[in-house]
């Protein structure tokens, strides 16, 4: 991507970003910055907390882990970890004419069933996105004011036979409350790094998709009223829930700068 396209891109995202009420202009300019110059962040796992690294590596691997972090802490240096996107991917994946999406029969069909779940909801489907990592997919939906993902990992090391996940975010009209948005999810550990504390964050691991939107908007309505979702809004309201989790993790300084 050329600079002068960049700047357009740039200026979309602030347009939105400031409807939110999410940046700063010098915030702004320096993620114009990283955005230009594809610079990536990483997570310090040094500063992160033993809940958020127990949920990043499981206990077998964070014990194999755990004399490098402490290491790291005791020298108070960076440990590099996984990569954190500045920006989410706006370009959708490549359809698969006549292939189902999933590394599995059984992923496949888990795929299928919470797509005809959501559709059935009244959702609205829209397209697949690969995250940084290349076996890391989201599908999106909308419905209503709810701006819905479905996640899924199509990698090789990984259990690709696990239920896709589901998360449901809505945003605030105002901050009357404290908080910004809500997110409400099916996943059974927590994020990694935990979220902004401007998130209103709910997990209900094995609740239906139908279960979940209930629990959402009931969540919604005791914090307020919900904000409409802008033109194309799926990747305006996701990204600017990461962009309001990465003020918070710059904040403890648990994201570094490779280089």
């Amino acid at each position: 991507m050329g600079k002068g396209a960049a700047s357009t891109v740039l200026s979309d995202r602030w347009s939105w970003r400031a409807s939110f009420g999410l940046a700063s202009w010098r915030e702004f300019c320096q993620s114009f910055h990283r955005y230009a110059a594809k610079v990536s962040l990483q997570l310090n796992l040094a500063t992160l907390t033993e809940g958020e690294l127990l949920s990043l590596f499981g206990a077998q691997e964070l014990q194999r882990r755990l004399p490098e972090i402490s290491r790291a802490r005791l020298e108070g240096h960076a440990l590099p970890g996984p990569a954190i996107p500045e920006v989410l991917p706006d370009e959708p994946a490549p359809d698969q004419p006549g292939q189902l999406w999933g590394a599995t029969p059984e992923q496949s069909r888990a795929l299928s069933v919470l797509d005809a779940e959501l559709l059935n909801l009244g959702a609205e489907r829209g397209n697949v996105y690969r995250l940084p990592s290349d076996d890391l997919l989201v599908r999106a939906y909308t419905l209503g004011d709810v701006a819905l993902a479905v996640h899924w990992n199509e990698g090789q090391g990984t259990a690709r036979t696990v239920q896709p996940r589901l998360r449901l975010l809505t945003w605030l009209r105002d901050r009357a409350s404290g908080l910004a948005c809500v997110l409400t999810t099916d996943a059974q550990t927590q994020p990694v790094p935990s979220p902004s504390e401007e998130m209103d964050v709910h997990q209900h691991p094995g609740a239906s998709p139908a279960e979940l939107l209930k629990l959402h908007q009931q969540y919604v309505l005791r914090l307020g009223r919900a904000q409409k979702l802008p033109e194309g809004g799926w990747l305006a309201v996701w990204q600017a829930a990461h962009d309001l989790n990465l003020a918070a993790w710059e904040r403890r300084a648990v994201l570094i700068t490779p280089g």
